[in-house]
Parts: C-alpha cells; sequence; structure tokens
C-alpha cells in the first residue's frame, strides 16, 4: 500500500507535464457537440459493463473496452475518460407500486451508485483520478467537468422528443388532489365532455374522466384529456384500462411524456381504486372490488396468467421499451431471427466495424451490426448464478436477471429526419417495417441485399370492362396485405346480440357488456384479396374514355420470407382511423400456389399503350389545340391530322414532345385518321357497345352478364348486381363490390390455407417454437396468441 501511495503522489506532480503533448486534442465540448457518455459506439457497453466506458475528449464518442483500442489506432486520440458505475443493491422494507420504477426490480430492492471517472492515456493506460482540479491544467478540468455534466445526446426541443427511459415525474411527491370525494366505479366509464368510452384517463388531482388522442394502437378521443389540462394546469392522468396491482399508465401534460409515480397506488386510492388489494385468480383474472377489466389483448398476448419459463443466451436477449418504441423492437427482433440478415450485419461485423466512418454513430451498417450482435452475442442475456438462485428459491422470490439492450443510439439514427419516428408517440410496425428496408436498400454497397428475402413481384390486371381488353403489369412489394372482411366473421350472430345490448345500455346508462370479439376465419381474407377491385376513373386507352374498370392482383414471384399483414386499422364514418378487434385464425402452413400470375391469356387482346389526355373537369367547353405546333409538324412531312392528335395527346407542352408522340405512335393504324374528342358517360347511362334494355325486362343482357363472369364473379351474382342497378354496368360493378356473394366463396380459397405442405406448391410456414419476447424479457411461450398477430412471417419451404 505504501508503494502505490509513493507511486500516486509521484504521478499527482507530473500531471502538467505529462498532458502537455496531448492538450491540442482535448475541447471542451461545445454547443451543439453530442456527449456519448452512456452508450458505446460499436457494442451496447455502458459504464455500468464491467469495463465501464471510454469517451473520447476530442470526439466525444464513447467506447467499451473492446472497441477503444481500434479508435485509438484509427483516429491516434490518446485522451480517454474512463467512466465506472458501481452498482450496489439496497434491500428496502417499502412496498412496490409500479413495475416501471426507476432503479427498483420486481421485489422493492432499490440500487446505490457509485460513480468514477478517470483520465486513460493511450497507449500506456497512464491513469489520472478525477476530480484532480488542483494538479490539473485549467482546459483540461473544463473539459472534463463539462463532459461529467453533459446532457443526453439523444435530447431534442420537440415537445413529442425522447431521451431516455421513462422517468419519474417531477410532479408525484407533491401532487395535491382535490377532497371533492369523486370515486370511480369499476366500469361504465365514459368521457366527462363526449361519447366516448375508450382511451379514457383519469385525471389524478380531481378525478375527471376524459378521453386522449389517438394512436397507432387503435385508441380513440377527442383530446379532452388534453384540454382539461390547459384550463386547470392538473398535471398527472392515468389510464383507466391499464391499472393493475404492479401499476399503470401514467402521462404528464405539463412533462409532456409518459412517466412514472412511485405513489401511484395512493392517488388511485383517494379516489376508490384500491389497486393493491388486486388479485389474481387462477386463470389470471383480476378481482377486485372497484376495478375488473376485461382480459385486454396485451393481457392475452403477454400470457400473464402462466407461469413462462425465461431463456438467456444467443438470440434470446430482450429491447428495452425506450416509451412506445414497441414498433422497433418487435421489427428489429424479427429481422435478426432471420439467416440473411444475420450473415449481412453480425457475419460481417468486423469488417463493417473497422470501415466505419470517424462517427460511427450516424453508419447505418455499423448501428445494424451492433443491434445484430447485440441480440445475438448473448452478451447482455445470461442466467443468473447459481447462488442466487438457491437465495431466491429460500426467500420465496424471483428477481429477473435478463438485461436487454437499449437501443437509443441505433433509434435516434434510423429515425433521424422523419416526423412520426423521431417520436416518442406510438407508430405502425407495417410503416416502421417498410422505412427499415428502405434504409437497408439505401445503404446496401454489395450484390446482395438482405431485405431481398422479401422482396417480390405482383402483377396486376386491369380490364376495361366495355371491351374486355386488358392490360398487364408488374411492380415490387415486399409484404401481402390481407383485408378483413367483418361480413365474414363465424360469430355473427354473437356480434350483432352484443350490439343490441351495447346500445341498450348506453341508452339506460348502465355499464357496457363484455365485449364480443369478431372471429374471422383466415380463408375470407384470402378470397377477399383475391376478389377484383374496381378502378377508380378508369380510362380505357381502347375507348379513349372513361370507363368501369377492374384490377386483379398475382403473385409474379414469390419472396423467401412473406410476411402476411392483417389490415386490422380502417376508418369510420367520420375519418376516425380504427382498430378491429378481430381474431383471424392464421394457418401455420400458407399454400399460395393458386395466387400464381398468369401473364397474357389466348384470346385476351391487350389495351393499346395510348396516354390518357389531360383533362381539367371544371371546363367542359371543348379543348383548345396549339395551332402553331400543329404547323411547325405538318411543316415537317406529318399528316395534319396526327399532328394534332399529338399535340392534343401531350397536353399542348410544345412541338418538341408532340414530335416525341409522333415517333411513338406513326406506326399504328389510325395515325393519320381524325382526332376523336373522348366524351366522358354519365354515370346512369349504358356505354355505346351496349343495347339499352328495359327496366321491366327481367333478364339483364347477355352481353353484360358475360363481361361481368369473365372478371371472375359467379353468373347468378352478377344478374342479382344487373337487376339491382337497371342493367347499369359500371354500377353493377359498384354493387358487387358492396354486396359480396357468401355462397361457396370461403370454399374457393378453403385449400389454399393447408395444415400440411402440398409438395408442388410455394407452400410458406412460420416458426414451430415459439416465444414471447416483452421487452427485456424473454420466455418459452405455451398459449402462443396466433390469432391477434398484426404481421406473420413465413419462411418458404419449396420453389418450383
Amino acid at each position: 500500500h505504501n508503494n502505490k501511495g509513493a507511486l500516486n503522489v509521484k504521478m499527482a506532480t507530473d500531471l502538467g507535464e505529462l498532458l502537455v503533448p496531448y492538450m491540442p486534442t482535448i475541447r471542451v465540448p461545445r454547443r451543439g457537440d453530442r456527449v456519448f457518455k452512456s452508450e458505446c459506439a460499436f457494442s451496447y457497453d455502458s459504464p455500468e459493463s464491467e469495463g465501464g466506458l471510454y469517451v473520447c475528449m476530442n470526439s466525444f464518442l464513447g467506447f467499451g473496452r473492446e472497441h477503444v483500442e481500434r479508435h485509438y489506432h484509427k483516429t491516434g486520440q490518446s485522451v480517454y475518460m474512463h467512466l465506472k458505475r458501481h452498482v450496489k443493491e439496497v434491500r428496502r422494507v417499502t412496498k412496490l407500486f409500479s413495475n416501471l420504477e426507476l432503479n427498483r426490480d420486481f421485489n422493492g430492492v432499490d440500487y446505490e451508485y457509485e460513480d468514477e471517472a478517470k483520465l486513460v492515456i493511450f497507449p500506456d493506460h497512464f491513469e489520472i483520478p478525477l476530480p484532480n482540479i488542483e494538479e490539473l491544467p485549467a482546459l483540461v478540468t473544463i473539459a472534463c467537468d463539462a463532459v461529467l455534466n453533459a446532457s443526453s445526446p439523444y435530447k431534442k426541443q420537440e415537445a413529442d422528443s425522447w431521451e431516455e427511459e421513462i422517468q419519474v415525474s417531477r410532479h408525484a411527491r407533491s401532487l395535491r388532489q382535490q377532497d371533492n370525494r369523486v370515486r370511480i366505479p369499476p366500469s361504465g366509464w365514459k368521457c366527462a365532455k363526449c361519447e366516448m368510452r375508450e382511451n379514457l384517463w383519469l385525471n389524478l388531482t380531481d378525478g375527471s374522466v376524459l378521453c386522449g388522442k389517438w394512436f397507432f394502437d387503435g385508441s380513440g378521443g377527442n383530446g379532452h384529456a388534453l384540454e382539461h389540462y390547459k384550463e386547470t394546469n392538473f398535471p398527472l392522468a392515468v389510464k383507466l384500462d391499464t391499472i393493475n396491482p404492479d401499476g399503470a399508465d401514467i402521462y404528464s401534460f405539463d412533462e409532456e411524456e409518459a412517466v412514472l409515480d412511485p405513489h401511484i397506488s395512493e392517488h388511485l386510492l383517494h379516489f376508490g381504486i384500491d389497486m393493491l388489494q388486486m388479485q389474481r385468480t387462477e386463470n389470471g383474472h383480476h378481482t377486485d372490488n372497484h376495478v375488473q377489466p376485461r382480459v385486454s389483448d396485451w393481457e392475452v398476448i403477454q400470457e400473464s396468467s402462466l407461469k413462462l419459463k425465461p431463456v438467456y443466451g444467443s438470440g434470446y436477449t430482450g429491447i428495452k421499451n425506450l416509451g412506445n418504441s414497441c414498433y422497433l423492437s418487435t421489427t428489429m427482433q424479427v429481422l435478426f431471427s432471420i439467416p440473411e440478415f444475420q450473415r449481412a450485419y453480425v457475419g460481417n461485423l468486423q469488417r463493417i466495424f473497422d470501415y466505419s466512418p470517424l462517427d460511427p454513430t450516424q453508419d447505418f451498417s455499423t448501428q445494424m451490426a451492433k443491434l445484430g450482435h447485440g441480440l445475438l452475442s448473448g452478451q447482455y442475456s445470461k442466467p443468473p448464478m447459481k447462488s442466487d438462485l438457491i437465495e431466491q428459491v429460500m426467500k420465496e422470490e424471483y428477481k429477473q436477471q435478463q438485461r436487454g439492450i437499449s437501443p437509443k443510439m441505433f433509434k435516434a439514427l434510423v429515425s433521424k429526419g422523419h416526423p412520426e419516428f423521431s417520436s416518442n408517440r406510438q407508430q405502425d410496425a407495417h410503416e416502421f417495417f417498410l422505412h427499415l428496408i428502405n434504409l437497408v436498400e439505401r445503404n446496401s454497397s454489395g450484390s446482395e441485399t438482405p431485405s431481398d428475402v422479401f422482396r417480390f413481384l405482383v402483377e396486376e390486371r386491369v380490364q376495361c370492362c366495355q371491351t374486355q381488353k386488358v392490360r398487364y403489369t408488374q411492380r415490387v412489394d415486399y409484404l401481402m396485405q390481407l383485408p378483413v372482411p367483418l361480413e365474414a366473421a363465424s360469430n355473427r350472430e354473437e356480434l350483432i346480440a352484443y350490439e343490441s345490448k351495447r346500445k341498450e345500455a348506453e341508452e339506460n346508462m348502465r355499464p357496457p357488456p363484455e365485449p364480443v370479439r369478431a372471429r374471422i376465419p383466415f380463408t375470407a381474407c384470402l378470397q377477399d384479396f383475391t376478389e377484383p377491385e374496381n378502378v377508380p376513373d378508369f380510362w380505357s386507352s381502347a375507348l379513349q374514355a372513361k370507363s368501369a374498370g377492374v384490377k386483379t392482383s398475382r403473385f409474379a414471384s414469390f419472396p423467401d420470407y412473406m410476411i402476411v399483414q392483417i389490415k386490422k386499422f380502417t376508418f369510420g364514418v367520420d375519418w376516425v382511423p380504427k382498430k378491429l378487434d378481430v381474431s383471424v385464425d392464421v394457418p401455420d402452413f400458407l399454400d399460395l400456389n393458386r395466387l400464381r400470375a398468369t401473364g397474357l391469356q389466348a384470346g385476351e387482346a391487350e389495351l393499346p399503350d395510348i396516354t390518357p389526355p389531360i383533362v381539367i373537369p371544371e371546363d367542359t367547353r371543348a379543348p383548345e389545340i396549339d395551332e402553331s405546333s400543329v404547323m411547325q409538324l405538318a411543316e415537317m412531312g406529318f399528316p395534319l391530322e396526327a399532328c394534332r392528335k399529338a399535340v392534343y395527346y401531350t397536353g399542348n407542352m410544345g412541338a418538341e414532345m408532340a414530335f416525341n408522340w409522333i415517333i411513338a405512335h406513326m406506326e399504328e393504324p389510325d395515325f393519320a385518321e381524325p382526332l376523336a374528342i373522348p366524351t366522358y358517360m354519365e354515370p346512369d347511362l349504358p356505354g355505346p357497345s351496349f343495347p339499352t334494355s328495359s327496366a321491366l325486362d327481367n333478364q339483364p343482357p347477355e352481353e353484360s352478364i358475360s363481361i361481368l363472369t369473365s372478371m371472375g364473379f359467379p353468373r347468378h351474382h352478377t344478374i342479382q348486381a344487373l337487376k339491382a342497378t337497371n342493367n347499369n354496368l359500371e354500377r353493377a360493378l359498384d354493387w358487387i363490390f358492396t354486396h359480396p356473394d357468401c355462397e361457396d366463396e370461403s370454399e374457393a380459397m378453403s385449400d389454399t390455407a393447408d395444415t400440411e405442405p402440398n409438395s408442388n406448391s410455394d407452400v410458406f410456414f412460420y416458426f414451430p417454437r415459439w416465444l414471447i419476447y416483452n421487452d427485456h424479457k424473454i420466455c418459452l411461450s405455451e398459449r402462443p396468441p396466433k390469432d391477434l398477430g398484426y404481421m406473420y412471417f413465413y419462411r418458404r419451404l419449396s420453389s418450383c
């Protein structure tokens, strides 16, 4: 000890001279500089990690022990601040009120932190303990102090920004509740200012129950809770249907973010809600004299009634919630379970890291490799020590050891410049998936892109209903979107009865009945996908006029992984987005061979390749033609009528554009024929190609029937539609779409959703072993709620 003390004294006397060669490289963080003192640029090491974190005193980037040497050799920067946080558990006798409380686990264990900082000079790893104000040069002292006190690099000025995990509200401890004897009933809640009965928030000051705003989780509202805050400045509110023995979702209007309230049980008890007395029955339902919420999708998805077995190691690393970030976590967990993404980023980890730019926090490939390694290495998902397990068993308690990762750097990068993903609001996983695929493709330098495993071609067949001519085109897509036909619900009678009871309860101011979820056969969703759809404002190049047109979609190619999205979001008559409460019996095996594209068939005639004219609907006068452009073309020797058509079809854009049109169409047989100005049909008049039938005529014209049946509609359904619309072809098509023919529809696709794969077809299946990824906790799933999914990932079994 004496020798060590003598060495420290000697070190201290030479500090000024020691740092002189490095003074030009040491900077004081300026405004706009981001200081990464909580996360490594290449890993999820932090000051709490075994090796601590090294912060470069020039670039202010953070590096774990395994990566700091790379930065030193690449940049020559020698001076780093080494940060180490020592965590100590402190047993408390206080009761835990919220499972989200900071620095406290599920057994009421608090943590005390002891922070240690020192300067380290590479390559000799010479260490200078901090603070050492008297011995260090003034510039170094100022720089160290600025780094230690720097704010989070993810902090933004916008009100909807996110910074770190959910924090305790500054209003929690000092909240004053009004003694107005308000008691909240266990059910039958309704917004005090409108008729909303969902997404309701209880103000913790005066007990007002008011609606929130609409978010992507399908919750709806008119924003009355926010209006109430603006009128009263009462800051905290709790979402009523989230209250459980472990806590609740709490929002601070003043801080404009989700927050924690360590005293939430006391604040709820003020309004008659005793959350600490809530108990679980054997089947996992809450029982309480005050609040008995319906078993929600969230509880079913979490399998909260079961004691699930946690898993650890490679591929079983969770992602901490950054605040409404489930859409990001679920997408990335699935992507990095796919071998092509693993190989592209984790397989090339060293090459990506070695060739990363000077600021790796802004490099997409680096951050993808970092995230993939964090999820797959098992480094951040280690099982508890045997000694800890024995202690837990003896004390009849279980303490979660799964640590997980917190991808704040990744989220900041992929959401940069995006108005939605850069916020902390709830987002749509489907939209984020497409956003990420776009980033993957933009940042892929090699010939192979991992997102190609989702890429496929869709063949779109558009048919003119009057001429029966067709056009085939192809487009790229990355997922299959299946509609949800509510009219095909297998429990339709039950739904009708529920709706009747709900309306009756609402009229009589009684609590609503237990909601009934619509059960939709997957075959009905698939059938709806295959049906022809109306093409709005279709312009037929064969008629050179507006006409009725229909479109069908088929697969021109199949991907290695087929993503099926159940379109659970729709718009009500008031244009407010709503989430459909449905259960879909999604199969394990999916045979899509019947949906293969066929291309142009024998006997089909193609629509001419003619560009529709530019028409201004408000102007009913005959279109004007630039005669000067016509004469310029005519002087070149082209027929006058052809020149007039060229100028007309290019929208009077000049002689050059018209000349290009002439070159493209001069081989057509009607090239020199006079221009026929297209006229648009009145909606209730039959087309010129078909005779008008009397409304009293029982049988529609055979020509009309044949056109609709050629599109795949049943003959009896076609006749019904024509009779219902006075034999008007366009209106009959609309009638078919709004009056689906239920007879034998589901049978047509019943063998498309197989329980076992066929040997000669394009069959997809999703993985047999199920895991539940609940933020940072990973467990084996016992009852996977496959019918409640939003996006399903299928792997292709065969290709032929």
